[in-house]
């Protein structure tokens, strides 16, 4: 191979390898329509391409230069100037522009800066591009640097702008691939050069390097990809400029919200943040919810009222909220509430069977709207009305045998408000609820196996990375067929469209969970009353379910939660005689011994019926099997230890609820959460990890269960521990972890 032809080929490398830098630097130009206020895009990319073109021509300076000037003068006349080109006109304009935008610069205005001069400055940072991707590209053959800086430059696009950059990254990877390969080549030539090496460099090198390519971007095309890893920090960011904080509680217009109590449910959906920010401390003698209102109108998208507030004053300090019938049986009890400094609420927070509230303000006149149960003080009472407050209530139970028995129809009020749905609900909503109940007669049981339904079929409660329903979708279709990933506000509106697609008048209650127990208890409260701290992070949505002859019952779907409503048994099976029971295990005992009979004859004929030699033809590949499943068991059981430790021990907590099985499931859970990322810090307290741990699975479990455990390590064995709680938080929380 001669040198002129060597040389001919060098340059058609050195040509291709500007190219797709000039491809690269397109990349760059790409986006600008959808992140900037860049109008004419098509010009500064033409702009681009005639310098590429000057360059790839190698005129000398004194050509290009002015050709380059000329073009930059053409386009800010075409773009911004009326006057003729070169008139005294023309350069009076651009004079002000000059001397008007170096004013704006001088004093740092640089927002001021003209369209004309922003354009300019536009195409001399083209001009200067073009000449530097040249000089890395073909003199000094360094392409990797700007290939690096051009996937960064898109990534932080995709991530931070509205930019998808999807295709430009495959683009982007196929152009850098061949220019880096191309690179290469020209390396070995420079040093290589060999006739042989000149002549067979299109077979050794770029036949394989084009089927490389080729290869590379069909697998990173089709191959299976794994769903985002990482919460999207755009809405935080958003959120956080836009000074969210408890708001609506909705996360409208796309935004991230600080989760809290919010007014507006018009529109449900989108992530949220944690804030553990306290709202409240209450003293109680057990767990609660802490109701302030109820919504009645599921509009498809989120919850409204379907009329106004209206309140009613109430005698004194008494409460006339009748939300139970006489017939359920009460517990007189009392709490005291506390809202922090930071309180900004007009709303009472209170419990089921609210009969009074004493405020320490005097001169306070209490309204209520019983529709949906939001209790307020007038304008005319003290602002420090809500700041603290006693309530008494008679806290209900209910009979499980009384909502059994209870299937008939409420009344046509009831019915007509708590019945409504959307006339463009999904059909497959109303048959997902009735297959899930076609074998359950009463309301009740309807009812559970709606609860139900949300723990056992893939549903996980997250705040993080929730879908917004499209402006065609319905927001309960959409969690309950897509994505099945949500918070409270997820579970609880499809628990109650569901309900009501039985004809089972239910409606939308919110307020606070009980929130946290504190470990050590402030001086001054009653005897018999626990202090719990109630932040943003516990305000939640629940179900009320309407029962005729019974109220208004709560019910919890959402998934992690447990419920502090309070269900008994009244009544038992009948007790049966000695001999009845004896009779009954003779009759069972016979069955299994005619069955064992049977299945012992048909055993024998099937071996029978097996000859010998076949069964020494068996035998080698029975224990060929036998190894194989040994082995596959051994690996399931090893790859699955930290689950089947956790039912055992849960197992044995449950049989036997000392501390001793407490601590060793405690400890076991302790590894699971390690095992699943959520290390502990060396040094670190197990009350701080509980924390880290709470925050990152929107929970408190973690935090109730490290206190009970301190409590009986330190306790010096005086401390009492609710067995049946740990368990309840312990089972949660594993399965939490686990899913």
């Amino acid at each position: 191979m001669d040198r002129s032809s060597s040389n001919y080929q060098t340059v058609i490398y050195q040509t291709i390898i500007y190219f797709c830098g000039f491809i690269l630097f397109w990349e760059w130009l790409r986006p600008l329509e959808e992140v900037s206020d860049t109008g004419s895009l098509s010009v500064f990319i033409t702009f681009a391409a005639f310098c590429f073109f000057l360059s790839l021509l190698r005129l000398r300076w004194w050509w290009s230069i002015p050709l380059k000037l000329a073009g930059v003068i053409l386009i800010i006349d075409g773009l911004f100037i009326s006057e003729r080109l070169f008139s005294s006109s023309w350069f009076y304009v651009i004079a002000i522009h000059v001397r008007a935008n170096i004013e704006f610069m001088w004093n740092e205005q640089w927002t001021e800066m003209t369209s004309l001069f922003r354009s300019l400055l536009f195409l001399v940072l083209i001009w200067l591009m073009i000449y530097l991707l040249y000089y890395w590209f073909v003199v000094v053959k360094r392409v990797f640097f700007f290939v690096l800086l051009t996937m960064i430059y898109l990534t932080l696009l995709d991530t931070f702008t509205m930019y998808q950059a999807n295709a430009a990254i495959v683009r982007t990877f196929i152009v850098s691939v061949i220019a880096l390969g191309m690179s290469s080549l020209l390396k070995e030539m420079d040093r290589d050069a060999n006739t042989t090496f000149q002549r067979n460099h299109f077979v050794t090198w770029i036949l394989p390097f084009t089927a490389v390519v080729l290869f590379a971007v069909m697998i990173g095309v089709f191959a299976p990809k794994l769903e985002p890893q990482w919460p999207d920090p755009v809405p935080f960011i958003t959120s956080t400029a836009e000074n969210a904080g408890m708001g609506d509680g909705t996360g409208r217009n796309g935004s991230l919200q600080k989760v809290g109590y919010g007014e507006d449910d018009s529109n449900l959906g989108g992530s949220f943040v944690q804030d553990d920010t306290v709202v409240f401390e209450v003293a109680a003698q057990e767990e609660h919810y802490w109701r302030i209102e109820s919504k009645d109108r599921y509009t498809g998208k989120g919850w409204e009222r379907t009329s106004d507030l209206n309140y009613q004053s109430q005698d004194g300090s008494t409460i006339h909220m009748q939300m139970v019938d006489d017939s359920v049986q009460t517990t007189e009890q009392m709490a005291l509430v506390n809202f922090t400094d930071t309180n900004d609420f007009d709303k009472f927070v209170y419990p089921y069977g609210i009969g009074e509230i004493v405020s320490d303000e005097s001169g306070v006149q209490y309204l209520l709207d019983q529709e949906t149960g939001t209790i307020k003080a007038d304008n005319d009472s003290p602002s420090t009305a809500y700041d603290r407050y006693q309530v008494n209530y008679q806290y209900p139970s209910y009979s499980l045998d009384q909502l059994r028995a209870n299937s008939e129809q409420g009344a046509d009020q009831i019915e007509e408000r708590y019945l409504q749905l959307p006339e463009d609900l999904p059909e497959r909503v109303y048959d997902l609820a009735a297959q899930e109940t076609e074998d359950e007669d009463s309301r009740y049981d309807k009812v559970k196996a709606i609860e139900s339904y949300f723990r056992y079929n893939g549903f996980r409660y997250q705040t993080e990375n929730v879908a917004r329903p499209s402006e065609e979708q319905d927001y309960v279709d959409q969690f309950l067929f897509e994505t099945k990933v949500g918070y409270c506000d997820n579970f609880s509106t499809s628990m109650v469209v569901m309900l009501r697609t039985l004809g089972i008048p239910a409606r939308w209650a919110k307020g606070f969970t009980s929130g946290e127990q504190l470990m050590q208890q402030p001086e001054g409260v009653p005897e018999g009353l626990d202090v719990y701290q109630v932040t943003n992070a516990n305000a939640h949505s629940w179900v009320e379910v309407y029962f005729p002859e019974v109220g208004w019952v709560p019910f919890e779907p959402t998934q992690g939660f447990s419920s502090p409503v309070d269900f008994y048994q009244e009544t038992s099976a009948p007790e049966q005689s000695e001999e009845e029971i004896d009779r009954e295990g003779g009759e069972e005992e016979e069955q299994e011994d005619q069955t064992e009979q049977s299945l012992t004859e048909e055993e024998d004929r099937d071996d029978a019926a097996v000859s010998g030699q076949n069964q020494r033809t068996l035998i080698p590949w029975f224990w060929v099997i036998m190894t194989i499943s040994l082995a596959i068991i051994s690996i399931v059981l090893y790859m699955t230890r930290l689950r089947w430790r956790a039912w055992m021990l849960m197992r044995s907590y449950r049989n036997n609820l000392t501390e001793q099985n407490f601590q060793a499931i405690y400890h076991h859970l302790l590894k699971v959460l390690d095992h699943k990322g959520i290390k502990r810090g060396q040094g670190q307290t197990l009350r701080s990890y509980a924390k880290d741990v709470d925050s990152q699975l929107a929970t408190t479990d973690m935090s109730q269960l490290t206190s009970y455990y301190e409590r009986l390590l330190y306790g010096n064995g005086n401390e009492k521990m609710d067995s049946h709680k740990t368990q309840e938080l312990l089972e949660n929380l594993v399965k939490r972890v686990l899913s």
